[in-house]
């Protein structure tokens, strides 16, 4: 049933897509109040068997389903049929529900749909107005269009490891599936704006999202760092390229990450570490001069924090406005009081746990509640 309390209520989406990128977004799109149907071949998502973790619940036919958790973080709210390509009768349902849809999502490599009448071109021809969002690797143009995308490999060639990990160490990747996460929220951002754009002139349009594209937009100040010195940033671990002081240092029980990102917060955070002799220290003045002298200032501020116990250290720059924090594991996360206050755990119908979309509207409200789509679980009802 439509919630006419969400934003893209009655908005109807497609999803032609599978693992991370494509879901995120018709995910996303759910949470916001759209219908979203997720087409699954008959082996299904296979992330449903990305496991362990398992989520084990009552399958359609009342048996035992056991299926990955992370299948379950990124299709909430949708719901779902099985169809076959290769079967007529599934494929004529398929292009049916294309031709009658706000929006497309997929995940298919460029041309790969042609043959099924599930193109934009195809589809534009019976539905004008539709939105149709491809997600690939690299693109429907230019020489690796043809080639797949994973996570892993485009966080490596889009520049991303070169700039993570310690100093002295190997290249390393983002603790989470960055390249997808953040596809799939700027190929959000573009369906919004095409359906904005359609709003005003009637027309959809084909959305060409490439997580390479993505990836290399997220480089942003190491992006513009390298066009101005012509040189690779270093990776520099828990340090900053261009703030000083800014990282992660010890207390007498656990490490805080301390960001006094301007000359007043660091006056400040002067004050707190009862260094106020420093004030006047030339080597301090600035950020430029604390940058050219890290090392001395790091080793400053890590003698100080050492004699120090972590939550008095903590309410210390509360009080005086320093940005500061714990480095919390994800238990600590989700007990954080800001974190339950703000409602960032959900539970969904049966019980199912489950991340909110971090949207606050004053005059609107979020479709959270229906887990992830049994394989072929569809309520024309819905």
């Amino acid at each position: 049933m439509v919630n006419p309390d969400t934003p893209l209520a009655g908005l109807k989406v497609v999803e032609l897509a599978r693992v991370l990128a494509g879901p995120w977004v018709g995910q996303t799109l759910a949470d916001l109040g759209a219908d979203v149907l997720k087409v699954e071949s008959p082996d299904g998502d296979g992330t449903r068997q990305w496991g362990p973790p398992w989520i084990e619940r009552e399958g359609t036919d009342g048996e035992k389903l056991r299926e990955a958790a992370y299948y379950h973080a990124c299709n909430r709210g949708k719901r779902g049929i099985v169809a076959d390509f290769t079967d007529a009768d599934d494929l004529a349902r398929v292009q049916a529900l294309c031709r009658d849809a706000d929006v497309v999502v997929e995940n298919f490599l460029p041309g790969k749909l042609a043959k099924y009448g599930l193109d934009h071109q195809t589809i534009r021809a019976a539905n004008p107005g539709v939105v149709y969002c491809s997600i690939t690797g690299f693109g429907q143009t230019g020489p690796r269009r043809d080639e797949p995308g994973y996570d892993f490999v485009l966080q490596a060639m889009s520049g991303m490891m070169s700039l993570t990990g310690e100093p002295d160490g190997a290249p390393m990747k983002h603790g989470l599936s960055i390249s997808d996460l953040a596809c799939g929220l700027y190929s959000t951002i573009a369906i919004q704006s095409a359906l904005l754009m359609r709003a005003r002139t009637g027309n959809g349009q084909h959305i060409d999202m490439a997580l390479m594209d993505c990836s290399v937009a997220l480089l942003a100040n190491q992006a513009m760092t390298f066009f101005t010195t012509g040189e690779n940033p270093p990776r520099m671990g828990n340090a900053h390229a261009q703030v000083s002081a800014y990282g992660v240092f010890e207390t007498a029980d656990g490490p805080v990450v301390l960001a006094p990102a301007n000359d007043g917060l660091f006056r400040k955070l002067l004050s707190v570490l009862g260094r106020g002799d420093l004030l006047g220290d030339t080597r301090f003045a600035s950020n430029e001069s604390r940058l050219a002298h890290r090392d001395e200032l790091d080793a400053i501020i890590a003698g100080e924090t050492r004699t120090m116990r972590r939550d008095a250290l903590l309410a210390a720059c509360a009080d005086a406005g320093i940005p500061a924090g714990p480095i919390n594991d994800l238990g600590e996360v989700f007990a954080d009081p800001q974190v339950r206050a703000r409602g960032m755990q959900v539970k969904l119908d049966g019980g199912i746990p489950g991340l909110r979309s971090p949207f606050a509207f004053s005059n609107a409200s979020l479709a959270i509640g229906k887990p992830s789509p049994k394989l072929g679980e569809h309520d024309e009802n819905d």
